[in-house]
């Protein structure tokens, strides 16, 4: 029965669970579902949110089967099934395993990988060989299935979009070489790009390594003295440092069309003769994240029809790359608007984002998502997001609105990386409450 499930259990399938630190990994997954107030749930790794139409079809599939049917877009661009049944646990891990989803059991919850979303599609560097790579290697090596399911790969195209996100290990494409981050600090180590992939499953078991004493899940965790030992490591062995800080502004996939030279092999003659004027790919937003069978579907037919493939962003959004004939790619956009989707910067949803909040978690003091959409309006300069509790689940990086429902009322503040501005607090009024997340967005 679903009230007698710790937060997280391992499924039959479930190749051990438990991690060497004290207190374990309670971060859910495919073999390790975690219970919330609307049934368990599942977080199915997309390493890079690269999906197949066909592996598209089969997450919608297993969430029609097993839980509530829709499918919940993560930060990390990960895939989340809710209301699920607490005993679905074997047979769920065993369709995700036919589907190609779970590639190993015991590193599941490893496969924390996020990748430029537009990679390859504007004239940037395409990632596939470093994504394919990278969790061929983290799949095979026995020291990465320690990794905490917190851990975050990022991949990054140049453009400085992932690496603004603050992963433990960060891949940056430079020409014929690579830069090599460790955590969040400002020095990047230069290698040669083929060597991208290894290295960061190196430093990923590094760190391992650095956190036996300290019990650390991610590198930001580390004891200052011994982050600084590790980052030292690494680079005694990486190759030559350069000083680059971490950018502050993460997204760069807005709604909209996507145009430039494409690469795939389904490139036409048109597309080689005028690449500037070519579709290679559509961008559309998800409202909270949160997509529906018929959207989910629709996406996936689109994909089909063009390029077959999506691509979920760590910003709760989609890219569906082309190209796209003359004329479809406008059809598309439309037809994804109808049913809901964000498909321009003008939207008023642009930037909203919230965590499940109430009744869906026990923990979250209102219904944050209802809140949400009762405070949409004009478009704000940053982005928002609505948390139920001070856990901040799903919370975005960078500069952002942070709003938390506290016991004393919404609790509203900017955050600029790891500086937060003395917050201001509005109770029980939802005008105010509109008002005030407004005036801060802008």
């Amino acid at each position: 029965m679903l009230a007698a499930m710790p937060d997280s259990a391992p499924s039959p399938l479930s190749a051990g669970g438990v991690s060497p630190r004290s207190g374990g990994d309670a971060c859910p997954g495919t073999l390790r579902l975690h219970r919330a107030d609307d049934g368990a749930l599942a977080r199915v790794r997309i390493p890079g949110g690269v999906l197949s139409a066909d592996r598209a079809d089969a997450l919608l599939a297993v969430a029609d089967r097993f839980g509530d049917g829709e499918l919940h877009l993560t930060s990390r661009g990960n895939v989340q099934l809710r209301g699920l049944d607490a005993r679905c646990g074997g047979e769920l891990a065993g369709l995700l395993t036919a589907a190609g989803l779970l590639p190993s059991a015991a590193h599941e919850r490893a496969r924390n990988i996020v990748a430029s979303p537009l990679a390859g599609l504007d004239g940037s560097p395409a990632l596939g060989p470093w994504l394919t790579g990278l969790d061929g290697l983290v799949c095979g090596s026995a020291a990465a299935a320690s990794l905490s399911g917190r851990f975050l790969f990022a991949l990054d195209d140049g453009r400085g979009d992932v690496d603004a996100l603050g992963a433990d290990v960060t891949l940056i494409a430079e020409g014929d070489s690579c830069l090599l981050r460790i955590g969040a600090g400002d020095e990047v180590f230069r290698i040669p790009a083929g060597e991208g992939p290894r290295a960061a499953l190196l430093a990923a078991e590094a760190f391992l390594r650095a956190a036996r004493d300290s019990g650390a899940w991610r590198v930001k965790d580390l004891p200052d003295d011994v982050r600084a030992e590790l980052v030292h490591a690494i680079g005694s062995t990486a190759g030559e440092p350069v000083h680059r800080p971490r950018p502050r502004t993460a997204k760069a996939s807005d709604p909209g069309l996507v145009t430039g030279p494409h690469s795939t092999p389904a490139a036409t003659a048109a597309t080689t003769a005028n690449a500037t004027a070519t579709t290679t790919a559509i961008c559309v937003d998800v409202p909270l994240g949160q997509l529906t069978p018929a959207q989910w579907r629709l996406l996936t037919d689109t994909a089909r029809r063009y390029g077959n493939e999506l691509r979920l962003t760590p910003w709760r959004g989609v890219v569906v790359p082309g190209p796209f004939d003359e004329g479809g790619a406008a059809e598309a956009l439309r037809a994804l608007a109808a049913a809901g989707l964000i498909t321009t910067p003008e939207s008023p949803w642009t930037g909203v984002g919230a965590c499940i909040g109430h009744p869906g978690c026990a923990k979250a003091l209102s219904d944050v998502r209802a809140e949400a959409g009762a405070a949409v309006g004009p478009v704000g300069r940053l982005p928002v997001y609505w948390s139920g509790c001070e856990r901040r689940c799903g919370h975005p990086h960078g500069e952002w609105i942070d709003v938390v429902v506290t016991p004393g009322g919404h609790r509203i503040s900017h955050v600029r990386g790891e500086r937060r501005d003395p917050p201001a607090t509005v109770r029980n009024d939802p005008a105010a409450l509109a008002a005030t997340v407004a005036a801060a967005r802008a």
